[in-house]
């Protein structure tokens, strides 16, 4: 394949990947936080895959490597936050009521998103969206990685 074909082709991985997320949400599966911030760089590797078709410049595949990479930390940083190996962030885990004012707690659940960060909506063979999002952006990358290294 070339360098083009192959950064269609993970684009179109990218889209696949925007499009099982947005048909999730169809379902009733409404996002968190940071499965929101894992649709942007596959919204943007889709656009660099668009302007590799165009303009073909050999940078374009590296570029859309790196928004691939960057989903598949996002997605890592998810995981871990769903599996509670960190805390993830305070506007969408509960984090700890340690040492909290009841009126304050009260404050913090009417103010608390209605989907939460740390809880698992759905998962397949026990991993979850944001872990097949990491493994899927993880092949994205390899693919980006090889329209880089292809000629034209």
């Amino acid at each position: 394949m070339t360098r083009v074909q192959l950064s269609l082709l993970a684009a179109f991985g990218s889209a696949a990947l925007l499009a099982g997320a947005f048909t999730f949400q169809a379902f009733g599966y409404a996002p968190c936080h940071l499965c929101l911030l894992q649709r942007w760089p596959h919204a943007a590797a889709v656009m660099i895959g668009v302007l590799a078709m165009v303009l073909g410049w050999r940078l374009l595949p590296w570029l859309g490597a790196a928004a691939a990479l960057t989903a598949a930390a996002l997605g890592l940083y998810h995981t871990g936050v769903e599996r509670l190996w960190w805390q993830g962030p305070t506007t969408c885990t509960s984090g700890s009521i340690a040492g909290v004012d009841p009126s304050d707690l009260l404050n913090q659940i009417l103010a608390a998103p209605i989907v939460r960060c740390d809880e698992v909506a759905w998962q397949m063979l026990g991993l979850s969206m944001a872990s097949w999002n990491m493994l899927a952006s993880l092949v994205l990358v390899g693919i980006w990685v090889a329209a880089a290294r292809r000629a034209a």
